[in-house]
């Protein structure tokens, strides 16, 4: 099966966020998952590298978010592991494939890619999430569009951040 992972499970498998120890463990529990099982989404012109990039260390160290990005790397070409898609810009610079609705206007720029990537994917795959509320909170109108996710801590959905 096919998924893309939001760059905040790989963070919060390095244990660099403020979520749960269960949550840290679930986390990277589905990236090791991912890469004995799985198939890994990418995008061909490296948005989503690029973000793991600027979060995560390339030398696979010393996390488990980071071991699970050089896999990433390593991988990409690899039809075994990593398949890619191609996101088209719309007239705008927007990604074709980000669903119209105007529940999602506000949605974040930077997640973007992910929705476009899972929407242009022919097997639509899931979208894992571990911390990030925004998810939860486009939900519905995500759902709606096409795009799964997969809350792999859905405690952090509901649980206060610290500041």
């Amino acid at each position: 099966m096919h998924f893309l992972i939001d760059t905040n499970v790989a963070v919060t498998a390095n244990r660099k966020s403020d979520a749960d120890p269960a949550c840290q463990e679930a986390a990277g529990q589905r990236l090791v998952q991912l890469q004995q099982h799985e198939i890994l989404v990418l995008d061909d012109a490296f948005l989503i590298l690029s973000e793991y990039d600027r979060n995560l260390h390339s030398a696979g160290q010393p996390g488990t978010g980071d071991a699970f990005y050089l896999w990433a790397l390593r991988n990409r070409n690899n039809p075994r592991h990593c398949t890619q898609v191609r996101l088209e810009l719309a007239e705008d610079g927007s990604f074709a494939a980000f669903p119209p609705d105007p529940a999602l206007t506000a949605f974040d720029p930077s997640d973007r890619k992910f929705v476009a990537a899972a929407r242009t994917h022919p097997a639509n795959p899931p979208i894992v999430n571990a911390t990030d509320t925004d998810w939860h909170k486009d939900h519905a109108a995500l759902t709606r569009n096409g795009v799964h996710i997969e809350f792999i801590c859905p405690s952090e959905m509901v649980r206060p951040r610290s500041a």
